[in-house]
């Protein structure tokens, strides 16, 4: 038998004909099929109600997000490159009066929507849905004229689509051996079923749509490691909302492909290697909507800083204690968690520095957090000693849950504690839309006034009566 490798046996290995044409499209399998199918349906598929309100204040608490962003470095980088790459002037870049293509607004608002702490987390996927799946879904929607109802049911699709991917890869887990980053895969897909539901595709157009998303699908858990969050903003919402936008645009405009990304030879699950079983992407789809799983943040500071401001609030509000009665605070979160907060360069992701500004002012406001210069205060700096933090394993098998415990001891030898095992904000505490519209109104009022800040909640909290998205424009834009 003749085994010497030619042109025409190594192109039959690789699954290619002889003047290289692919074999034959293998028929789409039970999973991409019901996938594609309900994201087809997502524009005309009612909501319930409670989904239609934990939806609007998801937009509510990322448009906050993004224009509170617009003035801080990552977000006004953001805008600087939008201003340099207009092209064509049909999307929203929110806290300027910048216009731009679809693509670029989608990026710059998901980096603006990112440029803080601010925005909501998905613990059971390891990820921020809103930064990237809001973005995606304004700008896209603004390119397709769709209205406010289409808008969030387009936001309420991309939680369900790009969660349940990092669900199925395994989350936390998975970052962690993998190297890879949940927070942009699950973005991805999230943001790409957002701007697929504003494009109006069909069922096929949709796993067209998902395979473009799988080829892009990127993202390293290196962004641990950068210090000025930029790269940051870019990896949580910018990218995410760049490729799920660009991904829709392709498929919209005439652009085809494979069938079934998620099985078959080479596919997205194969090359990826979850660590959950396929039949995770579809489970419960349209009888549980992952915005519902979805945690607010009470306080614009990292995440593993939530509880532990929670219980020190709690213990000022029962005790009444000043800060120079304090003689030690003992903070103790999970390890992991930990490691993410200690003593850390950056103002509101340095757990030891909020504390003692928690101490010190009886609150944490969005600028105190975010003010550099407060970080060499005497003041602050006098209660940041009496600080320490302890990794505790035992809140380490606890998470998702972050969960912390505040020792505080006075001058006296009184001891005070408190243990928070629901954060405010978190689906087992939900804040209430008075909340959400009071956090909003701290974030956009200093930027765009209080004014303009008020017709923007009032307008979202009324999205059904809005007949196109780019009636949003005048108000999340500076004159």
């Amino acid at each position: 038998m003749d085994t010497r490798l030619t042109r025409r046996t190594v192109l039959g290995v690789l699954g290619v004909g002889p003047l290289g044409v692919a074999r034959a499209a293998v028929p789409p399998g039970p999973i991409i099929s019901k996938i594609s199918t309900f994201m087809s349906e997502a524009p005309r598929r009612a909501l319930p109600d409670a989904v239609v309100e934990k939806t609007k204040h998801v937009v509510i608490d990322t448009l906050a997000a993004m224009i509170s962003g617009s003035e801080l470095a990552p977000g006004k980088f953001a805008i600087q490159f939008a201003r340099s790459n207009q092209g064509d002037r049909v999307a929203t870049v929110v806290g300027s009066n910048v216009l731009c293509g679809a693509i670029d607004a989608a990026l710059v608002n998901g980096m603006l929507a990112h440029s803080d702490e601010t925005d909501d987390t998905h613990p059971p996927s390891q990820s921020h849905p809103g930064c990237s799946v809001v973005p995606s879904a304004l700008a896209a929607g603004e390119k397709f004229g769709i209205d406010g109802t289409r808008f969030l049911r387009a936001v309420a699709l991309g939680y369900d689509i790009g969660t349940r991917v990092t669900i199925t890869l395994g989350k936390l887990e998975y970052m962690v051996e993998s190297h890879r980053s949940t927070h942009s895969l699950s973005g991805e897909f999230g943001s790409a079923a957002a701007a697929g539901c504003a494009a109006g595709l069909n069922a096929q157009q949709m796993r067209w749509l998902l395979s473009y998303t799988a080829q892009q699908a990127s993202g390293l858990a290196s962004w641990q490691r950068d210090t000025e969050h930029v790269e940051k903003a870019f990896d949580f919402g910018g990218m995410p909302a760049r490729t799920g936008t660009t991904a829709a645009l392709l498929v919209q405009a005439g652009g085809t492909g494979v069938d079934d990304i998620f099985s078959g030879a080479d596919n997205f699950l194969e090359t990826f290697g979850p660590k959950n079983g396929a039949e995770m992407l579809v489970e419960k789809l349209g009888e549980r909507y992952e915005v519902t799983r979805t945690n607010f943040k009470k306080w614009t500071v990292g995440s593993p800083i939530q509880a532990p401001l929670d219980a020190l609030e709690i213990l000022l509000n029962k005790h009444r204690f000043e800060a120079d009665q304090v003689r030690e605070v003992v903070v103790r979160v999970a390890t992991d968690e930990a490691t993410i907060v200690d003593n850390r360069e950056i103002p509101d992701i340095s757990l030891q520095h909020l504390v003692a500004v928690m101490l010190v002012d009886k609150n944490v406001t969005f600028r105190s957090a975010h003010d550099k210069a407060r970080m060499e205060d005497p003041a602050v700096l006098r209660q940041r000693v009496k600080v320490r933090l302890v990794r505790d394993d035992e809140l380490e098998r606890r998470m998702p849950s972050r969960e912390a415990i505040v020792e505080v001891t006075l001058a006296n030898g009184t001891r005070l504690t408190e243990h928070v095992e629901a954060v405010r904000g978190t689906v087992e505490n939900p804040m209430t839309r008075d909340e959400v519209a009071a956090k909003a109104r701290e974030l956009i009022t200093p930027v765009l006034g209080a004014a303009a800040c008020a017709r923007l909640i009032e307008t979202v909290l009324n999205l059904e009566q809005v007949n196109n998205v780019r009636e949003l424009r005048p108000l999340l834009q500076k004159t």
